[in-house]
């Protein structure tokens, strides 16, 4: 994961005081307490790890629409149990409520069957697929996370847009390495991402979205009205669409134009999601496989580097240095996002009783 350019207009906040406005805010919207802490939680997760395109960035966004068609007071439920799979009803829930309850389901039904599925349907955008992911981990179990997303990319060689970058999330145990977590769309890039370049005022790197005529852009601006480019050419757009399809008309959820459009936004409980759990100990010694997980990262780590390059990564290994470092030091905020939930907290009277802790500027 490339790291984002800094700025100097970012400021480093505590992890605790961020979840804690965040979760603060949340409630304030509705949701129990329980649900808010999750959703600040998964929120502030991300941007603990770098992600920032999905972390509290979002919260914004997020306040308008449990304000609006979104259920602050959604309960995801189980709506067909089939040994090993399963399907979810979010209940037009947030999406990072409904994606935790089925991940758990999923781990919980592969303690017996030892790999299980669970599809969601009448979500909404969950935030980063890694959070889910990860959560198989302390079982010694590998997660597989994965959602639809609005269409942000066309069919290879066209220009409309039709196809969404469908994320999908692997975290795989190690031992005494960092974990491999892998957390990818199929995209050159997120439009969350390319939303902090243009906070930032910074031009994208090339290969990660055209313009409204199909033309490559570095332009942030221009990107965000114009299309995605796709990894690897016509490979990223398949794999999207098999994503997609896992995450959507599995479980009866909405795909492609059906889930809404970027400039109407999304239909709310529209969005759908695809989790998998794989209990380690049906196929191998769970030490046994950390320990080979280690020696696998550790061949990683040790092999030849390119000119320029300082230290090379397993996935998820720069992801897990980053989360040291911002404990230790704070996230890093830009000015505009601090702003946005400085504002939002004002607004629904959380400003005054709960602040954000600026560790350094």
């Amino acid at each position: 994961m490339p790291a984002y350019p800094a700025t100097e207009k970012e400021e480093r906040i505590s992890y605790g005081s961020l979840r804690s406005l965040v979760a603060a805010i949340f409630t304030r919207c509705g949701m129990s307490e329980r649900d808010a802490g999750l959703l600040a939680r998964t929120l502030a997760h991300a941007d603990l790890r770098g992600v920032h395109s999905h972390g509290v960035l979002r919260v914004p966004e997020y306040v308008k629409k449990l304000q609006g068609h979104v259920s602050p007071k959604g309960r995801p439920r189980l709506v067909k149990d089939s040994a090993a799979a399963l399907v979810i009803d979010g209940d037009n829930s947030m999406g990072q409520i409904g994606a935790h309850f089925a991940m758990e389901k999923a781990i919980e039904r592969a303690r017996t069957t030892n790999v299980a599925i669970a599809t969601v349907r009448g979500s909404n955008h969950c935030g980063a697929m890694a959070y889910y992911a990860m959560q198989a981990l302390p079982h010694d179990m590998i997660g597989w996370a994965a959602t639809n997303a609005l269409p942000t990319m066309a069919p290879w060689g066209g220009i409309d847009k039709i196809v969404g970058i469908n994320p999908l999330a692997v975290a795989i145990p190690a031992g005494d390495e960092p974990d491999i977590v892998l957390d990818a769309a199929f995209s050159g890039s997120s439009h969350g991402k390319i939303r902090v370049y243009q906070q930032k005022g910074l031009s994208i790197p090339p290969g990660w979205a055209y313009d409204v005529n199909g033309k490559p852009t570095t332009d942030a601006g221009e990107a965000i009205k114009g299309l995605l480019q796709p990894i690897g050419g016509y490979k990223g757009v398949g794999l999207a669409v098999v994503t997609g399809v896992l995450s959507s008309l599995l479980s009866g959820a909405s795909y492609g134009d059906e889930l809404g459009n970027m400039i109407d936004g999304p239909k709310a409980g529209h969005d759908g999601h695809f989790f998998l759990a794989i209990n380690i100990a049906a196929f191998e010694d769970p030490d046994t496989f950390k320990a080979r997980m280690d020696s696998l990262i550790r061949q990683v780590q040790a092999s030849r580097r390119m000119e320029g390059i300082e230290r090379l990564y397993a996935p998820g290994g720069l992801e897990a240095t980053t989360e040291k470092n911002y404990r230790e030091q704070g996230v890093p905020l830009n000015n505009e996002t601090i702003d946005g939930l400085r504002r939002v907290a004002g607004e629904l009277s959380v400003g005054d009783r709960i602040d954000l802790e600026v560790v350094k500027r």
